[in-house]
């Protein structure tokens, strides 16, 4: 694998600036509330989302001193979302699981109806955070409304309900399960590359290229997801392995065979590497960050 020492430090960066933001609100947040977002929100993760968007910012000439007001909220921003999704996700009435990143998931370390508005005010906060960077009116407007498709109905939102439907029907068409996951996953961390190049005020051009990379890394995230279910242990993992042959989910991996699943997370690669080409050597690090998200361990 590919030199990451910029996904360390990033992942610090936004490490430290989540611990600063949630010290900032503890005398605004009821205590048990705060406790449950903090226990979530810091609870590790790989930061796949803030990193996408700083390097994308930094692929489309965007200032790197400027970084910290221009771009840090928005990268606190999509992981304070994502956090809430996944606390949410998690619940009994969703996917049921007492794991997550090697610790016991909200619900279990707190009670459910703590988790619920968890995630709730983590959601909220996203938009909140949002609104602190550093950009034109015109820029914050452009970014909420992306944002808030991507993470609504027609995105993640949506794409959760779809998957949700899919477990009752067995389905077995590989282009529904894609379309599922382009939204379910692929829509925030297509909206991660795109807000990066708009933040850092790419061209038209940029930005496109930004987001035909987030839409190939949003389908072979979830390849690599599938495929790591299916062969990595719950340590590995840190969280439930094997879940998706368990309850007969409809995969990559259940559909087409896990060789021909790694066959296709290679060619989602080359897509997301192709598209990044109008960037020209700024592209490099996420070059390397979609060849990690294939060949990661966890």
């Amino acid at each position: 694998m590919a030199d990451l020492a910029f996904l360390a430090q990033h992942t610090a960066t936004i490490n430290e600036a989540i611990e600063a933001m949630l010290a900032r609100r503890e005398h605004a947040v009821a205590p048990r509330l705060l406790d449950a977002m903090r226990y979530s929100l810091t609870a590790g993760g790989k930061r796949v989302r803030p990193v996408l968007m700083i390097e994308s910012y930094l692929a489309c000439g965007g200032n790197p001193d400027a970084l910290a007001a221009r771009l840090l909220p928005a990268a606190l921003s999509i992981e304070a979302l994502h956090t809430y999704s996944l606390i949410h996700d998690d619940l009994p009435c969703m996917d049921n699981d007492d794991l997550r990143r090697g610790m016991p998931t909200c619900h279990r370390q707190f009670d459910e109806a703590t988790a619920i508005l968890a995630g709730d005010a983590l959601q909220s906060l996203a938009f909140e955070l949002l609104l602190e960077c550093a950009v034109a009116p015109e820029v914050k407007l452009e970014l909420l409304h992306r944002f808030a498709i991507a993470a609504g109905g027609p995105g993640m939102v949506g794409g959760q309900m779809l998957d949700m439907q899919a477990e009752q029907r067995r389905v077995d068409n590989i282009l529904e399960v894609e379309r599922i996951h382009l939204h379910k996953t692929g829509a925030l961390l297509c909206y991660s590359c795109e807000a990066g190049a708009l933040l850092a005020d790419g061209t038209p051009e940029a930005v496109e290229a930004c987001s035909r990379y987030g839409k190939a890394v949003g389908l072979l995230f979830q390849i690599a997801d599938d495929i790591l279910d299916a062969t990595a242990s719950s340590e590995e993992l840190g969280k439930s392995a094997g879940k998706d042959a368990a309850q007969r989910k409809a995969t990559y991996v259940s559909l087409l065979g896990l060789p021909r699943a790694r066959e296709l997370g290679g060619e989602m690669l080359e897509m997301a590497l192709d598209s990044l080409k109008p960037l020209g050597e700024r592209g490099v690090d996420l070059t390397q960050l979609a060849t990690y998200i294939l060949e990661r361990r966890s």
